[in-house]
């Protein structure tokens, strides 16, 4: 049978619940699937965001051979766009055959007219097109195997690094595996006002473990019964994703942050889990130098866009010059504003 047959007999449809499993099925077993490939993504980032989401499956004979999940981003701020998977760092096609990204793009292609977007983006470790447009050199993935041997995995930790977890447990850090999403998006929330940036609302963790159950867990260090670090993280097969994590201005004392993503790691290699996935940094960043110290080596990823109304890729990145004031403003602003301003603000960003 020739290709031509082939994509004549692939459909193309809308992901509902009744195909969810179908979906799930499908990215679990491509080497290639990830968490943020996952159908569930759509219902968290409709309830939390109120932004329309077009998950895209492709199916021939009755089985699904690809999917491309959409998220419509529109803002005054920053454009309008289709971003797969939006919100989070991944989530690009997925395909077992050819004939399945030209259908899903067919459609996806489609909408972006629609909707009159500036611009479709695949955020994917190498580029899948010659003729789209690209932005390297600005995001690096960390990821390493781990040890079922905790002394082992203690060890692949660079000396100074080390030194730090040690200092945690020396301290009387102790750690805790729960679901107090409200804990943890409060001390999330002051690291990254101290950072500068705008903070996700409440509603996408407590939406995170309703709608991802087991696969979602919070590690949460506490120092005489206060708690000073705590981290969101997603479990997908064999590997454990600390997402969304922060401190308290103690924690750095007590070294609270090594010491959490050590008990993430020491938790996880217990479980089974034999992939720590550090996730994705901007390159010059805090966050990549931290990783880096932690022994990780910094694999390069390249996003693609198609181009439909701008000719060229908006420059939406912390580290751009014309952010600096923001930044700056942002870092003093109290707590309870940030929180109040922040999730208005990072519902355009996609």
């Amino acid at each position: 049978m020739d290709g031509s047959i082939d994509r004549m007999e692939t459909t193309v449809k809308s992901l509902d619940q009744a195909a969810a499993v179908r979906w799930d099925d499908f990215v679990t077993g491509h080497a290639e699937g990830t968490f943020f490939h996952r159908a569930g993504w759509k219902r968290v980032i409709e309830r939390t965001f109120r932004h329309d989401c077009h998950f895209l499956y492709a199916e021939s004979a009755g089985a699904i051979i690809g999917v491309l999940p959409l998220v419509h981003v529109e803002s005054r701020l920053f454009g309008n766009s289709l971003i797969s998977t939006g919100f989070t760092v991944g989530g690009g096609p997925l395909v077992a055959r050819v004939e399945a990204l030209a259908r899903l793009e067919d459609r996806a292609l489609e909408i972006a007219d629609r909707l009159g977007v500036d611009f479709i983006e695949y955020r994917v470790r190498a580029p899948i097109h010659d003729d789209w447009t690209v932005k390297r050199n600005l995001y690096v993935g960390f990821e390493r195997e781990i040890d079922p041997d905790p002394e082992k995995n203690l060890l692949a930790i660079p000396r100074k690094q080390r030194a730090m977890v040690r200092k945690g447990i020396k301290a009387g850090l102790e750690s805790r595996i729960d679901a107090d999403t409200a804990t943890a998006h409060r001390i999330y929330a002051v690291s990254v006002r101290n950072l500068g940036t705008p903070v996700f609302p409440r509603a996408l963790f407590d939406n995170l473990a309703e709608v991802f159950g087991d696969d979602v867990d919070i590690v949460t260090i506490t120092k005489d019964g206060a708690a000073v670090a705590s981290v969101m993280s997603f479990y997908f097969r064999d590997r454990v994703l600390p997402y969304y994590g922060g401190g308290t201005r103690d924690a750095r004392a007590f070294a609270a942050n090594d010491f959490m993503y050590w008990e993430v790691m020491r938790r996880a290699a217990e479980r089974g889990y034999r992939v720590f996935d550090f996730g994705r940094s901007k390159i010059g960043t805090g966050a990549f130098s931290f990783k880096k110290n932690w022994g990780f080596t910094p694999e390069p990823w390249t996003y693609e866009y198609k181009l439909r109304r701008i000719d060229h890729i908006p420059d939406i990145n912390p580290l751009n010059p014309k952010y600096r004031l923001f930044i700056a403003a942002w870092k003093r602003l109290p707590v309870a504003v940030a929180n109040l301003i922040g999730p208005r603000i990072v519902r355009g960003l996609g």
